[in-house]
């Protein structure tokens, strides 16, 4: 990369960057694994900057999809993680708008990772069916139907009671 390719590209990180990570913490559901998502799609990015400079935000969100749905593939994948210390539990005094909060995290992330990422990409992100399908490689059709099965799946289990006993 030249000067003006660096100076582009650093640019964009700085005027993109809080809206990519976003992104990648919800598809990733963790900060510290969202900053090495969005950091790996950017690295990525600067070998193809030249070919990927008139939209390059959509470069980045398919190359964080794509990376996600690899590690969610990993066999290294859902693997516990050790911790100086067990996390805080919920305490039982807490409003009914954090426990529908948790409550719909909670199905969230029941949900398969293509599910996932088409309520993402669609709801989270806004972006047009026709963005989405491209991101995730499929048709227009094919996000219109996951979208509609994940909404189902989603009711269902944000209204099973059973859910929010886990979290307290």
């Amino acid at each position: 990369m030249n000067n003006e390719q660096k100076r582009d590209f650093a640019d964009f990180v700085a005027a993109r960057s809080d809206s990519l990570i976003r992104l990648a913490y919800v598809l990733t559901g963790d900060q510290a694994t969202a900053e090495d998502l969005l950091q790996t799609a950017l690295t990525k990015t600067t070998s193809r900057w030249n070919k990927i400079r008139d939209n390059p935000e959509a470069y980045v969100r398919k190359v964080m999809y794509h990376e996600q749905v690899s590690r969610w593939r990993s066999p290294r994948w859902g693997r516990e993680k050790l911790v100086d210390s067990p996390p805080e539990r919920m305490a039982s005094d807490r409003t009914a708008e954090v426990d529908d909060h948790l409550a719909l995290q909670q199905a969230l992330r029941a949900l398969p990772p293509r599910k996932r990422a088409v309520l993402v990409l669609r709801y989270y992100e806004d972006l047009p069916e026709s963005e989405v399908a491209t991101i995730m490689g499929c048709s227009v059709g094919t996000v219109r139907s996951q979208t509609h099965q994940a909404i189902t799946r989603l009711r269902e289990l944000v209204r099973k009671p059973v859910m929010l006993e886990a979290w307290k």
